[in-house]
């Protein structure tokens, strides 16, 4: 895919520019590029303002020894770098890192074991060139990335946690997504979601932006997560599929987890490490949807679907796929 198209807020960067998200007239003549009605068409982070004109990869780099996926396989600091730069030579447009798994049935890992894992790639990777986004719900990880130069805060439990909302709302720009989850990882899956799954969660993402606003953070900082496979069913986590234009609603830009989940497994037979397929054609069901971020660890796979998607999407703008011919 082509370079995410973003303006740096400080250092220079190596991506295609576009209009500054501060830029409120620039934000709303493109709202309707999002695909979202009323949703910016710009995600503000701490260091680049990214468009959201086309669906965004963002690449998953676990830290974790008992991730679900690949726990383990990026543990030492040089592994994970050589994941995040092969991630971003697939395609990857944000890197999305994380030092504590939140798997179905994952117990707590204590703040200094987070930070010790965290804080050296963090370190290097926030000179690969693209946004970083932060996996944690821990107010003091969060500001400690942040001072690193990470730019997303990407936080499960929407910012619940006491003080981690402040830890957001104190920072001048960086970006913030907001997920649902049902419980907790470790007990989630235990006792999940009961009734409308969709009207439940969008109420909770509504309230979770509304107190975001009230502190004082722009809605162009703000992206939501349905959390699919938190504390939710397989059929309520493709009802929230289905059913995705209902949190558009909202007015805010969505992003999409469905990579290698559960219930991809459950509808398929697949273990964990054959999901690619499955994993694919549910980000394309969500872009087609309108979720424009989708959180994968099939990178490669994932950009080469989008190119076909976004060539039959040019057939009804203007003949833009007379490229191809």
């Amino acid at each position: 895919m082509e370079p995410c198209p973003t303006v740096p807020n400080s250092a220079p960067s190596s991506a295609q520019p576009c209009a500054p998200a501060s830029d409120h007239a620039t934000n709303q003549a493109a709202h309707q590029a999002s695909g979202q009605r009323g949703a910016p068409a710009i995600w503000q982070t701490a260091r680049h303002a990214l468009s959201l004109q086309r669906p965004l990869l963002m690449g998953i780099v676990n830290l974790t020894p008992d991730s679900f996926s690949d726990g383990g396989r990026h543990a030492s600091v040089s592994a994970a770098l050589r994941h995040c730069e092969q991630l971003i030579g697939e395609g990857a447009d944000i890197l999305d890192i994380g030092a504590e798994s939140s798997r179905p049935g994952s117990a707590a890992v204590p703040l200094e074991e987070e930070l010790r894992r965290l804080q050296p790639v963090l370190a290097e990777a926030v000179r690969l060139g693209v946004p970083i986004s932060v996996d944690t719900y821990k107010p003091e990880v969060m500001r400690a990335a942040l001072a690193l130069g990470a730019d997303i805060v990407n936080d499960i439990w929407a910012l619940r946690q006491p003080g981690a909302l402040q830890a957001v709302a104190e920072h001048p720009r960086c970006g913030v997504c907001l997920m649902h989850m049902h419980g907790e990882p470790e007990t989630m899956q235990r006792e999940p979601l009961t009734g409308d799954a969709v009207a439940t969660v969008q109420g909770f993402l509504a309230g979770r932006a509304q107190a975001l606003r009230q502190a004082g953070v722009a809605a162009e900082r703000i992206v939501l997560d349905p959390g699919i496979g938190f504390g939710k069913t397989v059929a309520q986590n493709f009802a929230l599929l289905a059913q995705q234009t209902r949190l558009l609603q909202l007015g805010y830009p969505l992003l999409a987890g469905w990579s290698r989940k559960s219930s991809l497994g459950a509808v398929t037979g697949r273990d964990v490490g054959q999901r690619q397929a499955a994993s694919v054609a549910a980000a394309l069901l969500a872009v087609e949807r309108g979720a424009r971020i989708v959180r994968v660890h099939d990178v490669a796979a994932t950009a080469d679907a989008l190119k076909v998607w976004q060539a039959m999407q040019a057939q009804g703008q203007d003949g833009g796929a007379e490229q191809w011919r």
